[in-house]
């Protein structure tokens, strides 16, 4: 009769045969988790994201409309201080 034990002492494979079934378990979910990340969102990464964000900010949508001739400086000015009293000033968040 073969029993674990028996195993051990005979100079079996022990319990760190466990060990390699897990290793090829982290680097298959590491492969996946990095795969849905990257190339699975259709090529977009997660930096990628914000950059489309801040694409459709109030600011960059102000500041097209003026480069376009949409709006006057005046106007421009006095929108963006209104942006800048509700939402905060773009470099000044999180700095106190």
């Amino acid at each position: 009769m073969s029993t674990l034990a028996h195993a051990l002492a005979d100079g079996g494979p022990g319990p760190w045969i466990l060990f390699f079934p897990l290793v090829w378990a982290a680097v298959v979910i590491g492969v996946v988790t990095v795969l849905r990340r990257t190339v699975w969102r259709g090529g977009r990464a997660p930096w990628h994201q914000r950059q489309a964000r801040a694409e459709h900010s109030p600011l960059t949508v102000l500041g097209r409309r003026f480069a376009a001739g949409d709006i006057d400086e005046d106007e421009y000015w006095r929108r963006v201080s209104v942006l800048e009293e509700h939402f905060g000033a773009p470099g000044k968040r999180g700095a106190s």
